[in-house]
Order: structure tokens, then C-alpha cells, then sequence
């Protein structure tokens, strides 16, 4: 029975489940899979339901990360502290960007210049026996709340009308030749570095209290009802279970492993290109902003 045959269009309107047709759950993929190509004369005889569960839950992993529409985004206000901690389920970041005027994003970039470091609690000059205070019990070191490093970066700002003298002094008798920037420098919006050791995102002096939206790439597996497969990877998710299962049994020919990697390849690809939503009318309209006319 499918969805459609089970719900109705009151209980769908009416209800808060909306959009959920384009997607299948992993249970049903599981199922459908041992119905497909687990049996005699099929292409695997035998196998234990946890073995198929378990490389059903890689492949969505993995699919995730690079074909399926996982895409997930927080939004809040930068604290006084200009730390945020890492969700749960985050797995890398998509983007980050700052909300101006009238909802419209500003992409932050990230910093390669600085860094939070752990700072152990001094307490003499480096080479004397007390330069770490360490506890006398169990000997753990005894950590400073935070490190220079950061506190310099979160202290500092950016001042627009006087770039010169943003670093130091330094570079006063340069005012007024022609040097070379960086391009990454070359924006006004922010800045932020990630603490992956920490989970944390550290963010430049400049964006205290302003609204950031982090968007991040989740495994999908989080909770149950992030389980599912969009219909358009279905027959990827088989193809890798299948090629999976096969590569890591004993005594099977290796023809059929290749198989397998093969097709399992090819529906990934599929499902990328089914994924990607291009549509040519979108497209057009964004060319027509270039120098060279589009013809559709």
C-alpha cells in the first residue's frame, strides 16, 4: 500500500507531514531490497536482516554527503562571546552567512590567519621547572579559560575609513603605494574560524549581535524521521547496498563485484543529475544579466 492509498488529502492539508511523497523511508528501502535481491536464484542467497540495515544506514550516509539535499541551516544572533556551538549532527559546513538589510545574505568567509589554541596555566619562565602549573594529584595541566590568541581576535575590530592602521603601526610609512590585497581580506562582512577539537565557531569582533544562519551537511541520521531517501536516489541506495553486501562476502567472483561498482556508480550519478533541479528558464533568466545574448 503506498502513501497515497493510506492518507488522505484532508488528513495530508490538514496536517503538518507536507512534501513527504518525494521521499521514501529507510525502512521501506531495506524492505524492498531484501524482496528484490535477497533469495534463491537471486543475486545474494542468503543474508541477515542487521547486515543489510547496517549498509543501508553507509549509503545514506554517504549519499548525504554529496548527492541527496541534506542541507540543514540554524539561524540566531551572534553572542557577546562570538562563539556558537557546532549542532549535534553537523558533519561539515555548506555556508555561512550574515542576514542585512531586508533578509539579504552576506557570505562570511572564513580566516586563515588565527586560530583558538589550548593555553596551559603558566607559572615561570619557559625552561624553569614551574612553566606549567599541573595539578599534584593526577597530574592533568591545568588549562587558562581561554587562549591570547583568541582574545586578540575576538577584541579586535575592523576600522573601514582607516584600513592602514587595522594591524599595527608597522605599516605607516607604506601609506599611499600601490600594494597587493587579498582578495579574501577584501570584504567587510566577517570573518569566522571553526574549532573542530572544541565544536566550536568563533566569529570576528564585527558580527556581535547580528543574525547568522549556519548551513550544514548532516548524515541524515539523526533521528528516525531524518531517515529517508528522496525517490530519485532510490535505485542508488539499492545499487550500493548490493555492491556493498557483495564486496565484503567471501568467494564471490569478481566480475559480479565490479558489477556492481559499476551501477552503483552510474545511479549515483544519475541521482545527482535528477537532484541538481536544473531548469533551463532559470538559467536563462540568469544569463540575460551577461554580455552575450541567450537565445531559448
Amino acid at each position: 500500500m503506498g502513501l497515497l492509498d493510506s492518507q488522505t488529502q484532508e488528513t495530508y492539508y490538514g496536517g503538518s507531514s507536507h512534501g513527504t511523497y518525494q521521499f521514501t523511508s529507510l525502512e521501506h528501502i531495506i524492505n524492498q531490497f531484501i524482496i528484490a535481491y535477497v533469495g534463491e536464484d537471486k543475486i545474494i542467497n542468503k543474508i541477515k536482516r542487521t547486515d543489510v540495515a547496517f549498509h543501508a544506514q553507509r549509503g545514506l550516509q554517504e549519499l548525504s554527503f554529496d548527492t541527496f539535499k541534506s542541507t540543514k541551516s540554524w539561524e540566531l544572533e551572534i553572542p557577546s562571546t562570538l562563539t556558537m556551538t557546532l549542532p549535534q549532527d553537523y558533519v561539515n559546513y555548506v555556508k555561512l552567512v550574515k542576514v542585512g538589510s531586508g533578509g539579504i545574505h552576506q557570505v562570511i568567509y572564513p580566516t586563515r590567519y588565527t586560530s583558538d589554541p589550548t593555553a596551559p596555566l603558566q607559572t615561570g619562565a619557559i625552561g624553569n621547572e614551574n612553566f606549567i602549573d599541573a595539578a599534584a594529584d593526577d597530574g592533568a595541566v591545568d588549562l587558562q579559560t581561554s587562549s591570547n590568541t583568541w582574545d586578540s581576535y575576538s577584541d579586535g575590530t575592523i576600522d573601514v575609513d582607516n584600513i592602514n592602521d587595522y594591524d599595527t603601526d608597522n605599516f605607516d610609512d607604506l601609506i599611499g603605494g600601490r600594494h597587493g590585497i587579498e582578495p579574501e581580506l577584501a570584504q567587510t562582512n566577517g570573518s569566522f574560524f571553526i574549532n573542530e577539537l572544541k565544536g566550536r565557531i568563533h566569529f570576528s569582533s564585527n558580527l556581535s549581535g547580528k543574525t547568522v544562519i549556519l548551513q550544514y551537511i548532516s548524515d541524515s541520521l539523526g533521528t528516525d524521521a531524518e531517515m529517508k531517501v528522496h525517490k530519485f536516489a532510490e535505485e542508488a541506495m539499492y545499487k550500493y547496498i548490493a555492491h556493498a553486501i557483495l564486496a565484503t562476502r567471501a568467494n564471490v567472483p569478481e566480475y559480479l563485484v565490479a558489477r556492481f561498482k559499476k551501477e552503483a556508480y552510474a545511479t549515483k550519478r544519475q541521482a545527482k543529475l535528477r537532484l541538481s533541479n536544473i531548469k533551463i528558464e532559470e538559467i536563462t533568466q540568469i544569463l540575460r544579466g551577461k554580455s552575450k545574448h541567450i537565445k531559448h
